[in-house]
C-alpha cells in the first residue's frame, strides 16, 4: 500500500483541509477505487449506517464461506495521536464502539468471519492494523 501511495499521490492531493474540505476524502475515494476490483466476490459498500454510526466501507462477501470485511480510515491528526500506529488503533476502536459489524451479524455472518481493519494516512504515508 505504500508503495502505491508513494508512486501515485501527489503531497498536494493529500495535503491538509483545502478550502475546507475533508482531507480523509481523498484517501476514501482512491481506497474505494482499488477495492472496486473486488465486485465479482464481494458486495461493496461506502459511507453507510450500520450500528451508531457510518463505516467507510464494507464488503460483504458473496460466497458464505468468505470472510466479511470492514474498512476505516483516519487521517493522522498530531492533537489528538502521536503515531500513525494510535490513528489506526482510533480507527479500530471506532469500529468496536460504534458496532459497525451489527448490519453483516443481522445478516447472519458470524462475528469470527468479520474482519475490521484501520487505515491511518499521513500525507503519502500509510498504515494498516
Amino acid at each position: 500500500m505504500n508503495e502505491v501511495a508513494l508512486n501515485s499521490f501527489s503531497f498536494f492531493d493529500t495535503g491538509n483541509k483545502p478550502a475546507g474540505e475533508d482531507p480523509e476524502r481523498f484517501y476514501h475515494g482512491f481506497m474505494l477505487g482499488i477495492v472496486v476490483d473486488l465486485k465479482e466476490d464481494y458486495i461493496i459498500t461506502s459511507n453507510r449506517e450500520s450500528g451508531f454510526g457510518r463505516y467507510d466501507v464494507m464488503l460483504e462477501p458473496r460466497n458464505p464461506k468468505d470472510d466479511a470485511i470492514i474498512l476505516e480510515f483516519k487521517v493522522f491528526n498530531p492533537k489528538k495521536e502521536k503515531s500513525l500506529e494510535e490513528t489506526v488503533q482510533s480507527a479500530l476502536h471506532q469500529i468496536e464502539e460504534k458496532q459497525y459489524a451489527a448490519q453483516l451479524a443481522a445478516r447472519g455472518i458470524p462475528k469470527e468471519r468479520i474482519r475490521s481493519y484501520g487505515f491511518a494516512f499521513r500525507g503519502k504515508e500509510v498504515l494498516i492494523g
